[in-house]
């Protein structure tokens, strides 16, 4: 966290001055605003706290409940939503209050003999180092805690307006405000009042019965797979030995059981295979089961082994459906191209699927902090509203990705151990696929903001289009070894990493030094290009170099000034900027950068949109002209 820049201060640094419309924010929702957030949800509160950083942009988010969530719905928390956690300033925070996975238990049942189950294996949770980041349960609504705490400590000041329901909309394209959207109050003075409001984005993150969908033209299409599921979260006594452990359990004919270890020591979650239903029980009888038929269900399942249910804090019961909707924003497909969206849906509004694979939370924090640097960049008018397509883009491959995934690890879990093929089947395809459900598999195509792969041998183990998978390096300002990705803040800057070849930072013509000073003063850098002239020079890009020499070999004096950005009133040079290797650290040798240098651009959400050679000035220039805006006045616009 860097502070003091622009003169010492003494109160929480988390906590920043408001400004623009987060100065005395009226409780009271808008009758015009910027964009309007449907919803409470993990997607839609990472879009609030996302935009609440940019105070210039007027954001309301409303929730048809009368206040927060309390209990229920997602848990699981996968390693990359930590990295975006740390972003936001709270992956310490949640890791401190969660169940931190290390291990999961296969449980089948006993060859010897099949109505008892036994511990057939165990397999950590991350063999392969797949992130740095682990593996944690916490309630759903903790997550959503932390966001609106980033949102109301941040400049905007953005706070949910609770006991407002969206009823619908319509889009006006061409007008200022093109969102016309109808609400009415469900709590309070004004229930049952309905007013409406105007917006230029509205983005739904409503659920799965989503009303902006609806309101848009867009329908869920897939599936069920008639197939029910019971969950429950239970304070229990038990003589099951793992049951503080995550497990997948498989008895020989009575069905699977997942269990998912809480956080507090105490409180387990239970998904109770419920077994094959009919359409008719799906509309009906199976979602009235009692929660005294999941409990006796899961003790058949257990059985030599008994559950002692103490109390039950919340629970559910769900078939499971795969369904993703037909367009992620408003634009009709024949349409796509010539007009620009003005409003979109996220997390379970447009992909619904299982819970097994721990996935709804977090691939909708994906699709909210997709959406909402880019709403951000283009309502700053720093990039242009072609921008905003690339959302449903990027969002509905990786969405399809997910139901496919998702589709044959349901189907393998609903079938009991009897009905496998070959009884290590499930921990196979679990151990064989655990990339996927970490978040790590997804991988944008080129587009505006993501280059070809032509210079993907100069890094290859930063791949294109994948997220930016962090390494250590040493600090050169206080010595200190540091993962670099974790230094990336949802701050809406581009980063750029500058891999220096092997000359030290004396000699002058080397392909850093040129670098250097083309980024740092050439009219066509991108960074003289894009930056606003009265703003700090990393205001737009924040640049850094990593170099391959030992750090006791790099000072900081001889680093050239485009990696020691001048920044603040008082004119202070920021050395916190130069990295280079040491105590046994190589970020070069870790992810394969080539010892002739690279340069590394990854976007504002963390994944890689370009690799270039040190010396592909032109080419660099060409990709940000791609989507960035010169400024045509101060910082107040562009």
């Amino acid at each position: 966290m860097q502070i003091h820049y622009t003169g010492y201060e003494s109160g929480d640094p988390r906590v920043k001055p408001a400004a623009g419309y987060g100065v005395d924010r009226p409780a009271e929702l808008a009758d015009e605003m910027d964009v309007l957030i449907v919803g409470a949800g993990p997607a839609a509160t990472v879009v609030a706290a996302q935009l609440s950083r940019f105070p210039s942009i007027n954001t309301y988010v409303i929730e048809q409940r009368p206040g927060r969530l309390e209990v229920g719905q997602a848990d699981g928390i996968q390693a990359r939503s930590m990295e975006t956690f740390q972003t936001f300033g709270f992956a310490g925070e949640i890791v401190d209050e969660a169940y931190r996975n290390v291990e999961t238990c296969f449980w089948k049942p006993d060859p010897a003999d099949p109505t008892r189950i036994v511990r057939a294996s165990r397999a950590p949770d991350d063999a392969t180092g797949v992130s740095e980041f682990p593996h944690i349960y916490v309630n759903q609504s903790r997550v959503l805690d932390y966001f609106f705490r980033d949102a109301a400590r941040a400049p905007g000041r953005v706070v949910p307006n609770y006991g407002i329901e969206f009823l619908d909309c319509t889009i006006h394209p061409g007008q200022d405000h093109p969102v016309e959207a109808r609400v009415r109050y469900t709590v309070g003075p004004r229930e049952g009042e309905v007013r409406s409001i105007r917006a230029k984005y509205l983005v739904g993150g409503d659920g799965a019965r989503s009303r902006v969908r609806r309101s848009l033209g867009r329908r869920l299409r897939g599936q069920a797979a008639l197939h029910a599921w019971g969950v429950m979260d239970v304070l229990l006594n038990t003589d099951f030995p793992d049951i503080q452990i995550k497990c997948l359990i498989q008895s020989h004919d009575a069905g699977s059981i997942i269990t998912i270890p809480r956080e507090g020591g105490y409180l387990v979650r239970f998904y109770v295979d419920l077994g094959d239903v009919d359409e008719a029980a799906v509309a009906g009888s199976v979602r009235a089961t009692p929660v005294e038929d999941i409990i006796a269900r899961a003790n058949r399942i257990l059985s030599p082994y008994v559950l002692d249910v103490k109390h039950v804090t919340w629970w559910s019961v769900y078939e499971v459906a795969h369904r993703i909707a037909d367009g992620f924003d408003d634009v009709p497909e024949e349409e796509a191209g010539s007009r620009h969206p003005h409003a979109f849906i996220m997390g379970d509004a447009c992909h619904t699927h299982s819970a097994k694979a721990g996935q709804g939370m977090n691939v909708s924090i994906q699709d909210g902090f997709n959406l909402g640097w880019k709403l951000a960049a283009v309502l700053e008018q720093r990039s242009p509203e072609s921008l905003l397509s690339t959302y449903a883009a990027e969002r509905m491959v990786i969405a399809q990705n997910l139901i496919d995934f998702d589709k044959e690890w349901s189907d393998m879990l609903a079938r009991s151990a009897g009905g496998l093929g070959d009884p290590d089947e499930v921990e196979r395809y679990y151990l064989a696929t655990i990339e996927f459900p970490a978040g790590f598999m997804t991988q944008y195509e080129p587009s505006m903001i993501t280059a070809s792969d032509k210079h993907q041998s100069l890094a290859p183990g930063f791949p294109l289009g994948k997220r930016f998978k962090s390494a250590e390096a040493i600090r050169r300002a206080d010595n200190r070894w540091r993962h670099i990705g974790h230094l990336h803040e949802a701050d809406g800057r581009w980063r750029v990493y500058v891999f220096a070849d092997s000359q030290a930072p004396t000699v002058s013509g080397s392909p850093v030094a040129d670098f250097a000073r083309w980024w740092d003063a050439d009219a066509a850098s991108p960074q003289v290009r894009f930056t606003p002239p009265d703003l700090d020079p990393d205001a737009v890009f924040d640049t850094k170099v990593i170099y391959q020499q030992d750090y006791t070999e790099i000072e900081p004096v001889n680093v050239p000034n485009a990696f020691k950005p001048v920044k603040g009133p008082y004119l202070l040079v920021d050395l916190n900027q130069i990295f280079s290797a040491g105590h046994g650290r190589d970020i070069f040798r870790d992810r394969e950068v080539s010892r002739e240098g690279a340069v590394v651009v990854v976007r504002p959400d963390q994944y890689v949109a370009g690799i270039f050679p040190l010396t592909a000035h032109d080419e660099i220039a060409a990709f940000f002209a791609g989507h960035l805006l010169e400024p045509t006045s101060p910082a107040g616009g562009r």
